[in-house]
């Protein structure tokens, strides 16, 4: 599946992965979800989904913590690449997910986050597998 593309920031996505997956999620009883972005400078995560003041304090602290001013030396695709590769490498590509009655098995304030690490990062693709009954 393709996430729409959308700018730097930590961007929720459940909504929009579930209406992809629609009768392939909704028919398992229960099993797992994995779900793998396939880019390198963008990530998945899972945490609280209610309000958007985590979503700006994620921005705020990882842009802090991995500068776009350090002395990088890849950087041929823009300063923006090379720190958003480093927070990829932190959050990681991937979740798994347990499936119960035709839905993720969330956390009540648990949600899927697009960490988008790139000024104009552009469509990301998702991989999802579901496996189970």
């Amino acid at each position: 599946m393709e996430l729409e593309a959308r700018p730097r920031g930590f961007h929720l996505v459940t909504d929009e992965v579930v209406g992809a997956l629609g009768d392939d999620l909704g028919g398992m009883g229960i099993g797992l979800a994995h779900l793998q972005l396939l880019h390198t400078s963008a990530a998945l995560t899972l945490n609280e989904n209610a309000s958007p003041d985590v979503r700006r304090d994620f921005r705020a602290w990882f842009d802090s913590a991995v500068a776009e001013d350090f002395a990088w030396t890849h950087t041929l695709e823009g300063s923006d690449d090379m720190p958003a590769h480093v927070k990829s490498s932190l959050l990681g590509p991937s979740l798994t997910l347990a499936v119960r009655d035709g839905r993720f098995a969330l956390g009540t304030w648990q949600g899927i986050y697009l960490c988008e690490h790139r000024d104009r990062g552009g469509a990301r693709s998702l991989v999802v597998t579901l496996w189970g009954e």
